[in-house]
């Protein structure tokens, strides 16, 4: 079976790597010269030497099962490439959470009663509210947001904490994220594994720890990575599909799986002649939130740990920031990100200098460089219907906006390309016996 995956970001990868191991001949087409996607490397420099960014500061949690397993598969050193720390979600001040290493959910409950700067007040509430969310299996009605599910917390706790967890998770702020999917995220790296709300951050740039190593393998099993080449057009041809790149002429394929955005799947769909006028209707219903990862150089500075929270509103917007001098970066070198983030690059740019100055203590800032990804996520809303995996017969889509339980993570995307190539395989096969 011959098949197409449109676009080799993290969803690509993973579609092309699992119809490889299924024995389909892949050819993965990719309009950038970087595999990647909205996580992938940019090319910098610092000080004159060469520097590798990323388009936007990512983390993983030990929750992210298919991830981590999907880059063990393709030879990674998860160890080695990603830094293991209990969930912290402390301010510069030391206030905040911090889990112990303790089995699930007891790590939860002590971190909660061990938090510093949180009164009584805060500490029981979310306790409570937590215990509510398991006693009702960690579901809601589809309707209700984050901000709903917190109405019995306090100010306190919702600010310190469920603030710069949804944001962090759902790129979408509480007054408009999904209580659902929330709720899931909360269930699965809270609740149901030890280990699983570890943070892991990246010490490499994020095409290296994934996508990279999946070209190589690719490469290595007889696959074809085409990178800098755009797809303009897929069309039915009898029981398969022609795939027409801009730079050759086209192609025969058996299936396709669109591993593009939303917009250019939707392109790719509507010429194609398919019916999938509910998909289409879906998939450009979706709204979006920008992202934008602001990298500063301050000399000598060192945080107190990798990770921290900042305090957040419309003047200071930055809702973490990262020493990446600490994730075998340069030292003194931040990425301070704004989830949910409007506005533009040089105003986000000029407030987080003024927030790293006030909340941090740093002088001699120097900007290097501002990303701001205006679709990097979906809209992350109560009640939203999201495109399915199967667009038409022998066409398949995913990434991180495709239905499924989790938000816009790179477990999202990995999951949806691991899932639309095993059905893309399978109903191939299924046909096939007939």
């Amino acid at each position: 079976m011959k098949v197409a995956v449109i676009g080799a970001g993290w969803a690509g990868c993973a579609a092309a790597v699992e119809a490889t191991r299924q024995g389909c001949q892949v050819t993965l087409f990719e309009s950038a010269r970087t595999a990647g996607g909205r996580a992938r490397r940019v090319d910098a420099a610092l000080a004159g030497q060469p520097l590798a960014l990323d388009n936007g500061q990512h983390i993983l949690i030990g929750a992210y099962a298919q991830t981590l397993g999907l880059m063990k598969d393709l030879g990674i050193d998860v160890e080695a490439t990603l830094l293991r720390l209990p969930l912290t979600m402390q301010f510069p001040d030391g206030s905040g959470l911090k889990l112990p290493q303790w089995p699930v959910p007891l790590d939860a409950f002590a971190g909660i009663l061990g938090a510093r700067g949180w009164s009584w007040a805060d500490k029981l509430s979310l306790i409570k509210t937590a215990m509510a969310w398991q006693l009702k299996g960690f579901k809601c009605a589809p309707e209700q947001s984050v901000a709903d599910l917190c109405r019995g917390l306090t100010p306190s706790a919702i600010a310190s904490l469920i603030e710069p967890l949804c944001v962090s998770a759902l790129n979408t702020p509480v007054e408009r994220a999904s209580g659902q999917v929330f709720l899931r995220v909360m269930r699965d790296a809270l609740f149901l594994q030890s280990g699983g709300s570890n943070l892991l951050l990246p010490r490499a740039d994020l095409s290296a720890l994934l996508p990279d190593a999946a070209l190589t393998w690719l490469a290595g099993q007889g696959g074809l990575p085409r990178l800098g080449a755009r797809v303009q057009t897929i069309a039915r041809a009898g029981s398969g599909w022609m795939v027409g790149a801009d730079t050759d002429a086209a192609c025969a394929f058996d299936g396709v799986v669109l591993a593009c955005p939303p917009a250019e799947a939707a392109r790719l769909v509507a010429g194609s002649g398919a019916t999938a006028d509910t998909w289409l209707a879906q998939a450009r219903g979706l709204q979006h939130e920008a992202l934008t990862t602001v990298y500063v150089h301050a000399p000598h500075a060192r945080l107190r740990q990798p990770m921290l929270a900042l305090h957040s509103n419309a003047a200071e917007p930055a809702q973490f920031v990262f020493d990446r001098g600490q994730l075998d970066g340069p030292a003194g070198f931040l990425a301070f990100v704004i989830s949910a983030s409007t506005g533009d690059s040089a105003t986000l740019t000029q407030q987080v200098l003024a927030q790293a100055t006030r909340q941090l203590g740093l002088d001699s800032l120097q900007p290097v460089q501002t990303i701001v990804e205006k679709r990097a996520t979906f809209a992350c809303t109560p009640g939203l219907q999201r495109p399915s995996a199967q667009v038409a017969p022998g066409l398949f889509a995913c990434g991180d906006y495709i239905a499924g339980p989790y938000p816009a993570t790179l477990e999202g995307a990995v999951r949806s390309g691991l899932d639309a190539a095993g059905r893309l395989c399978q109903a191939f096969a299924g046909a096939a016996s007939k």
